[in-house]
């Protein structure tokens, strides 16, 4: 069994950085590809960005260029760092893995397990 815990969030002014981790716990972790996504109020869940067990990484379009995904498997940890914040960020961010899952699958049914999601709030 598979369990991710999110942390890092927070209340930011625009501009601003966070760095968002995820810890995982059970076995194989660095066969796993960690995706990270985020569901703002009223909108679907959307893919961010995701590392996969070689340290290739895939973001979406929007955060590119800004957020940065990276893994620690001395750790056991993910990381995404979120620097430029804008109001649009605003989110519950979420991080997910899937053993041996495709880097570039940017669908939530490609990932097993989730996180309970950390709340990222940026104000203007």
């Amino acid at each position: 069994q598979v369990q991710l815990v999110e942390s890092g969030g927070g209340l930011v002014q625009a501009g601003a950085s966070l760095r968002l981790s995820c810890a995982y716990s059970g076995r194989s972790f660095s066969t796993y590809t960690t995706g990270w996504f985020r569901q703002a109020p009223g909108k679907e869940r959307e893919f961010v960005a995701a590392i996969n067990w070689g340290s290739v990484t895939y973001y979406a379009d929007s955060p590119k260029g800004r957020f940065t995904i990276s893994r620690d498997n001395a750790k056991n940890t993910v990381y995404l760092q979120m620097n430029s914040l804008e109001p649009e960020d605003t989110a519950v961010y979420y991080c997910s893995a899937g053993q041996y899952g495709r880097v570039t699958n940017t669908e939530t049914t490609g990932y097993d397990y989730w996180g309970q999601g950390t709340q990222v709030t940026v104000s203007s």
